[in-house]
């Protein structure tokens, strides 16, 4: 048994599952091009208090899951790895005085978030995920264009039959008189309720219907719904954005206790779906709007919403709907050589190769011919350039190793012609 192992809650990303990820980050990448959203990145790690602040005190996030870096001295200030990146990027909106920029300000983040979360399937305590936000714009409009864009990610990803759990959960006009009548109705239950819930009613009571325990399931379900409480913006706001949804064909249900599990969320909140697993702990992904996060991280107060789609929940999705996302794509050719011991010209046309772009192997183990073309079988590349005498002369054989013929081509050639095949996906 190895000495040393990756922690617990952790994993290492072997070629397989790096490469699922990379085409996956490819994808996000693709998509927040295609919308107009801007890719910058967040420093791993912040100060503490702007997840506090920013996620609020009273969730499972900063009560349980926050990973706290301890300070090396007393004036240290407090830092925590990224639990999420919205905060993260809210606080740089504000430092650098985004608010001056043409609203809204569209911005993508793709990378590792850390959670001192219980190990679980599709759980772990470093994932990846696809951060979006529109910061500046009220909605609804904004609000069906995230919710969309995330929906496609997931159908251009392959999983099947997603579909949108919707809520709006007011605001600050509406959300008081509701929060009372919530208050009062699990105050009367006080006796059915564990001690964390016991506690949260007295600091957070929306919290008490994002809970995972199985015991308040039934007390949730018979729970008053914001849904009744809403003033007549966020009704409004709420009737327009599912009008958007309808319009562009994004299928979605109104799902009355949806809150999300986070202080700064406003109005329209929203998760992913695959149908039929529609448990607590099942979400690909979700967000919402937070117009008072801006002035609540020290700027002027700039309506937004935004999302974060878990990558490596996709990644689990596809493997148990038999819809495994595609790993990187086989090298185009293998160069091989009829001399075992040549190395050195197998590594120079495979360096030409490279330089004009296309993706090829050099085999550089001193084994026979028979052998290197085994394996450049078995790596499923479509050629195999066969360096031998004909190089004196400025020539090597190409072979097709799917159509199984073989042709003289001149090295100058070389590049050309493969890049010919790679793009028409032709033979020979």
């Amino acid at each position: 048994m190895p000495s040393f192992r990756a922690p617990r809650g952790t994993r290492d990303l072997l070629p397989d599952a790096s490469s699922r990820l990379n085409r996956l980050e490819g994808l996000a990448r693709s998509l927040a091009g295609r919308y107009g959203y801007l890719e910058m990145e967040t420093p791993m790690f912040e100060q503490a208090s702007v997840f506090e602040r920013g996620i609020g005190e009273v969730t499972d996030v900063i009560e349980k899951e926050l990973f706290r870096l301890a300070p090396r001295t007393e004036e240290s200030e407090a830092w925590a790895l990224r639990p999420e990146a919205t905060a993260g990027i809210v606080r740089a909106f504000v430092q650098h005085g985004m608010h001056t920029w043409p609203q809204p300000v569209k911005l993508s983040v793709v990378g590792p978030m850390f959670r001192y979360d219980r190990p679980q399937a599709g759980r772990y305590r470093q994932f990846w995920q696809w951060d979006a936000e529109a910061i500046g714009d009220p909605g609804p409009a904004v609000d069906a264009e995230m919710i969309e864009m995330g929906y496609r990610f997931y159908v251009e990803a392959g999983v099947p039959e997603v579909q949108v759990l919707l809520n709006s959960i007011g605001d600050p006009a509406c959300r008081p008189d509701y929060l009372e009548r919530l208050t009062t109705y699990f105050r009367s239950h006080d006796a059915e309720l564990p001690e964390l819930e016991r506690r949260r009613l007295q600091t957070n009571p929306l919290r008490l219907l994002d809970s995972k325990d199985p015991a308040l399931t039934p007390l949730v379900a018979d729970a008053p719904k914001i849904g009744d409480c809403l003033c007549d913006a966020c009704a409004a706001h709420f009737a327009a954005v599912r009008a958007h949804l309808e319009a562009i064909g994004v299928p979605y249900r109104v799902e009355p206790t949806l809150v999300r599990g986070l202080d700064y969320y406003t109005r329209t909140a929203f998760e992913y779906y695959r149908r039929g697993a529609e448990g607590q702990q099942q979400a690909l992904g979700g967000g919402g709007r937070y117009d008072g996060l801006v002035e609540r991280l020290g700027g002027r107060t700039s309506p937004g919403i935004g999302f974060a789609l878990g990558l490596d929940r996709v990644l689990l999705a596809l493997d148990e709907t038999g819809a495994t996302a595609a790993a990187e794509p086989p090298p185009l050719a293998v160069i091989v050589g009829a001399d075992p011991a040549d190395t050195i010209a197998r590594l120079r046309v495979a360096s030409l190769l490279r330089a004009e772009g296309l993706r090829v192997r050099a085999e550089l183990a001193p084994r026979k011919l028979g052998r290197q073309l085994e394996t450049a079988s078995r790596d499923h590349a479509h050629f195999a350039v066969i360096i031998g005498d004909e190089l004196t002369e400025g020539h090597v054989q190409l072979k097709d190793l799917e159509a199984g013929t073989q042709r003289l081509v001149p090295l100058v050639e070389l590049a050309r012609e493969l890049a010919r095949a790679a793009k028409s996906h032709h033979h020979g």
